[in-house]
């Protein structure tokens, strides 16, 4: 067996003018055109850009996985030194198995669930031709380099039994095995919590600098790229529209899709109530759409007429800085979409609320043991507020929200819409509780139905919700689809033929179909780039104005919890840990949980707060530790107090519930300063 030479000195990728396209009903669909970049020995690149506009595509085509009917019409594709495309189908492989590697958005898809863990990671070094023992072994070592605690325990298990951050690391080990030259990260944390989001980065960072790999970095989520990435380039209808340094470009962007991307983002201090976020108008162009000028020009406030006809050079702004754009001095100038004059009704806390939920509890049977789900969690939303809920997988976010939607009865506790107690289950519901109570899933794969078209999807919620027929669910369903900017020219599409992002949209505009009271919203932006999020939360955002709605809205990007929510309420095990009004949980002082929470959030505003790294996995809610549940990972763990007993659900100052040992003030202490809670106590 020959050995592939490798180019000395090259770049770990260089994509020259590549043109790649997809065949459909024998036409040729141009989706990457003219890509240009590199990305240097141990440099991080980050590839940025609404969906479909190309960078998965980008990634398939430098591994060689793109679809049938997609290939690589002109250009060039070398990976550490070698043309990928001159390779014979032998040499591709040597290649690719050595050269490069791919960690995936979803890892429970990418690991195959009648195999063991151990046997799946074993089996790249037996492709390496590793024998059996010793890639058993080499296995061990490569999930201990990414700090999987007792990989031998982990070896024995199926993907089903590890979490979603554990199941990622068996990639990252899987993927890195082979010391590649390349790494491509195809959004690996969309799925992740906040804390398990940073320490994948933070693992991926740490590997990264030890092994001097290269990664390719695709992500929505520019606070992530700026965490991650030395270089971004801004990809656009399959078009590198702005390449440069990735404080430079974030700082000064000079492309009006660039500065739109920014503008998108919800900011610190920036709030619903504030106005609406700036969104982008109009929509990606069609895959094959002939585009002779600017790729952009047809979304950009600031083109002309040239701007349709000629299509601007790669112009040089700063050192390794370029844009694509006829105005690139003046992209910053792009007049704002949205002008912050929305103005939202004041909550109005004297009257009763419009939901609350009182000593609710949980319990669930699973192996013989009792699963305590939730455990005593009270709150109000009233009308027209948002109430925020976030905490880590496992917390009971989801299950909260399905016991207040009655798809599971709750144990213990109750449930009160306006005044009157709701029975436990949807079937025991009236047709008016149906109605007043939506939710948006955060799956939509499992909420739609993939053999209806959009039309009927949503003129049968219609129908049944609101009671529309005939022209006036027709005329209905078209503003729904215009307010989740969802075009019209999907209205006789399967959700088997819509993008993640466009059957979130769907399943949106079919929650509002019946003018509901309150939507819960569990993680409806996830799978959305930023501009269709701004979209989506500027609609809820604009109906609670316009209908005074309310939110239960649980998401792990805190980021966006900030800006739709008017109180945010934290849970940890099941148990209610904090709540409060938003900028209070924000600025502080905090739980100690929801001091880490906060510090995992990745961010594109000033400095980034300190990392409060938690040890372990949040522990089984079936053998939850006595005390406070936290104390197991606690940062500020004050000792025996904390190890034995339960401190209650307190009001520490006006609307701010917290339950935790240490004094309101002796955290604040501790979180200005930095301080461990026994040297603030032999300081004082």
């Amino acid at each position: 067996m020959t050995e592939i030479a490798t180019e000395v000195g090259a770049a770990a990728l260089e994509l020259d003018a590549l043109d790649v396209v997809y065949r459909v009903r024998g036409r040729d669909r141009q989706v990457l055109r003219g890509l240009t970049l590199s990305v240097k020995r141990g440099e991080a690149y980050g590839l940025v850009g609404e969906s479909g506009c190309g960078k998965s595509t980008a990634a398939l085509a430098l591994v060689q996985y793109l679809p049938r009917n997609g290939f690589v019409r002109s250009g060039a594709i070398r990976i550490d030194g070698r043309d990928v495309l001159s390779l014979s189908g032998s040499e591709l492989r040597r290649h690719r198995a050595k050269a490069v590697s791919m960690v995936y958005q979803n890892p429970g898809a990418a690991l195959n669930p009648s195999i063991r863990i151990g046997n799946q990671v074993a089996e790249v070094f037996k492709v390496l031709g590793v024998s059996g023992s010793d890639a058993t072994d080499r296995a061990r070592a490569a999930l201990e380099k990414v700090q999987i605690a007792d990989p031998g325990s982990v070896m024995r298990r199926y993907p089903h039994q590890l979490s979603g951050g554990m199941q990622q690391r068996v990639i990252i080990a899987m993927a890195l095995a082979t010391d590649p030259a390349l790494l491509i990260l195809d959004e690996p944390t969309t799925g992740l919590d906040a804390t398990v989001e940073a320490e994948v980065l933070d693992l991926v960072a740490g590997l990264q600098a030890e092994l001097n790999t290269s990664v390719l970095f695709i992500s929505h989520n520019l606070g992530i790229i700026q965490k991650m990435c030395d270089r971004v380039g801004v990809l656009y209808a399959g078009r590198l529209v702005e390449e440069g340094d990735t404080e430079s470009l974030l700082s000064d962007p000079r492309h009006p899709y660039t500065v739109g991307l920014l503008r998108c983002v919800p900011r610190a201090g920036v709030r619903k109530d504030h106005g609406r976020l700036d969104t982008i108008p109009g929509f990606m162009p069609n895959v094959g759409d002939q585009l002779p000028g600017c790729v952009f020009a047809g979304r950009c406030t600031l083109a002309e007429d040239r701007c349709h006809t000629e299509e601007p050079d790669a112009h040089v702004v700063g050192a390794g800085h370029l844009s694509r754009c006829h105005f690139h001095d003046r992209a910053q100038t792009l007049p704002r979409e949205f002008s912050a004059d929305l103005v939202l009704p004041n909550v109005d806390r004297s009257v009763p609320p419009l939901l609350r939920f009182d000593d609710l509890g949980k319990v669930f049977a699973q192996g013989g043991h009792d699963v305590h789900a939730l455990v005593g969690v009270s709150a109000k939303i009233w009308i027209g507020e948002t109430l925020g809920l976030v905490g880590e997988s496992g917390s009971g976010k989801t299950t909260l929200a399905r016991t207040l939607l009655g798809i599971i009865p709750s144990t213990s506790g109750a449930v009160v819409l306006d005044g009157r107690e709701l029975a436990g289950t949807l079937g025991k519901r009236s047709s008016d509780d149906l109605r007043s109570l939506q939710i948006v899933f955060q799956n939509p794969d499992s909420a739609l139905n993939r053999r209806h078209q959009v039309r009927r999807i949503l003129r049968r919620s219609l129908k049944k919700l609101s009671g529309l027929t005939g022209n006036a669910a027709e005329a209905r369903l078209h503003e729904l689809m215009q307010a989740v900017r969802l075009s019209e020219r999907y209205v006789s599409a399967r959700p088997g033929q819509l993008s993640g992002g466009l059957k979130q949209r769907l399943a949106i505009a079919r929650a509002f179909a019946g003018d509901p009271k309150l939507v819960v919203c569990d993680e409806p932006t996830s799978a959305l780039d930023v501009s269709v999020q701004a979209a989506i939360l500027n609609l809820l955002v604009e109906l609670q104005a316009e209908k005074r709605v309310s939110y239960l809205f649980i998401s792990h990007d805190l980021g966006v919890v900030r800006y739709v929510s008017d109180r945010i309420a934290v849970l940890y095990l099941g148990r209610l840990m904090e709540l409060g009004p938003s900028e209070t949980i924000y600025d502080g002082p905090h739980h100690p949980y929801t001091e880490a929470l906060l510090s995992a959030l990745p961010t594109i505003d000033g400095e980034p707060r300190e990392r409060i790294r938690l040890e372990g996995d949040i522990p089984s809610a079936a053998n939850p530790p006595g005390g406070c549940v936290f104390h197991t990972r606690c940062p500020r763990r004050l000792g025996a107090i904390c190890d034995d007993v339960e401190p209650p659900l307190i009001e520490v100052e006006e609307n701010h519930l917290m339950r935790c040992h240490i004094p309101l003030e002796e955290l604040r202490t501790l979180q200005r300063g930095h301080e461990t809670p026994e040297s603030a106590g032999s300081a004082t």
